[in-house]
């Protein structure tokens, strides 16, 4: 293995990477660490990241910005130290900018972790924020059509596994929304605002504005804005990566005089890493070394107390069978058995065992389904109710179109095949243009825990779904 452990989930109390430095060395600093990695870290290195990079400051049509060309060259050089594959370009025209997002959604398709960073001039019209590409012209409503939304980018952003990332430093005052405002008139009641409005970052999402919604940022004097400055010094850290972007946040806060404080919402499960907290070389003993199975057992031990499940404890005894902690491990076992029993009436099974009652209640879903080719996407909200383990959820009236249905049962672990039958809406947002009224059926692969919950539509086209308890 090589490089640094990169992306930490919760459950995997430390990543480690091994190379070169003294055994003892090793046994006196590492113990504990390399016992939390025997815990269930994977390899660190084999998640897939992509990103999509784009400074926007050569303007045809208004004054230019200077930095975003800079914000886009140094962030993708980060990113690129970071393991991302990147997608980057400046100055991007329309068609630039299209190709540039297909080329992402594709790539993000397979991806563990995606990333999206604009620079550049941005706005919102009616509450939908579009991003800008140098040769747009803002004569009237119409002209929108030029620019990137940012919610296309946002459902591209979801096909990743694991982690996403929206990044805009946009919040620049835009020039063209003046004449947009005069082509509009005041009769009609649309909302052109300053700033960018707010968007409430789904789950396994980081969204991160270089300002607050509604206000505009300072694009800087020198090389980098304010908020690239700033992500730039703390990206690659060693840090989980929601504290780095609060940092980031201090950052320009503190930087600005406290007259800029960054837009952050976070839905993340778990912590994550770009950069793992800890990079650690040893050199594998000589051959000939005698090996002490034992050697590692009590920081092992240490690790599986700090646990405390039967799991973690079945972890140790399989092991370290024959060492000096086996068999307080299986009295540790038996006595969390013993508590299970006695939280359970007699006869009665367990809700571990049953699987029934782990996840019922009420349950927002959110569906987002992205743009495929001329089919336009969408994001739908309804509500869930969870009984003795089986979802149900239906929206609209019975036999009119656009109605949905849902089903599945919840199993112990949280996995869940979810049945979904409808009748289409407008033709414009399904597959093959059918018309209203017509049935679909697929399938949702799902995933719950605790109060959340994650899915993905199986057939036709790509869809994610989330879950949140209320």
């Amino acid at each position: 293995m090589s490089g640094v452990a990169v992306l930490a989930f919760s459950n995997s109390l430390l990543a480690l990477d091994l190379g070169i430095i003294p055994l003892k060395a090793f046994s006196k600093l590492c113990a504990i660490l390399l016992a939390a990695c025997w815990l269930g870290c994977g390899p660190a290195l084999a998640d897939k990241r992509v990103a999509l990079v784009i400074g926007n400051g050569a303007y045809a049509h208004k004054a230019g910005l200077i930095n975003p060309p800079h914000d886009a060259a140094d962030v993708t050089a980060a990113l690129k130290r970071s393991n991302f594959e990147v997608i980057s370009g400046a100055d991007l025209s329309q068609a630039e900018m299209q190709d540039a997002a297909i080329r992402f959604s594709r790539a993000a398709r397979n991806a563990d972790v995606a990333l999206f960073y604009y620079s550049g001039h941005a706005m919102q019209f009616n509450g939908v924020n579009y991003l800008m590409p140098v040769d747009a012209k803002l004569d009237d409503e119409a002209d929108l059509k030029r620019f990137t939304r940012v919610d296309d980018i946002m459902n591209d952003l979801q096909q990743a596994k694991n982690l996403k990332i929206l990044v805009l430093d946009s919040c620049r005052d835009n020039p063209l929304s003046e004449s947009l405002k005069r082509s509009i008139g005041q009769s009609r009641g649309v909302m052109i605002r300053q700033g960018l409005s707010k968007i409430e970052a789904p789950l396994g999402t980081i969204v991160s504005f270089s300002t607050q919604a509604g206000q505009t940022a300072d694009d800087g004097n020198g090389r980098n804005s304010p908020y690239t400055a700033a992500f730039l010094k703390h990206i690659e850290d060693p840090h989980e990566i929601g504290d780095i972007f609060r940092e980031i946040g201090s950052d320009v806060y503190d930087s600005s005089g406290k007259s800029q404080l960054p837009e952050l919402s976070l839905s993340i499960i778990g912590k994550f890493y770009l950069n793992g907290p800890v990079s650690i070389n040893i050199t594998p003993p000589a051959p000939s070394a005698p090996v002490d199975a034992c050697s590692s057992a009590e920081a092992h031990w240490k690790a599986a107390e700090s646990i405390g499940t039967i799991a973690a404890y079945d972890d140790h005894i399989s092991r370290f069978p024959a060492c000096s902690f086996a068999n307080l491990a299986k009295a540790r076992i038996e006595g969390l058995k013993q508590k299970a029993a006695l939280a359970t009436p007699a006869g009665a099974p367990s809700a571990a065992a049953s699987g029934t009652g782990n996840f019922d209640g009420t349950w927002d879903v959110t569906v987002t389904c992205a743009n495929q080719g001329s089919v336009l996407g969408y994001t739908r909200y309804l509500t869930a109710t969870v009984a003795d383990g089986v979802l149900r959820a239906e929206d609209q009236s019975t036999g009119k179109s656009n109605w949905l249905s849902m089903q599945g049962e919840i199993a112990k672990d949280g996995k869940a095949k979810l049945n979904v039958r409808g009748l289409t809406g407008d033709s414009k947002f399904s597959v093959g243009q059918i018309k209203a009224g017509s049935e679909y059926r697929y399938t949702v692969d799902a995933q719950f825990d605790g109060a959340r919950g994650s899915g993905k539509r199986n057939e036709v086209r790509v869809c994610n779904l989330t879950f949140a308890r209320k």
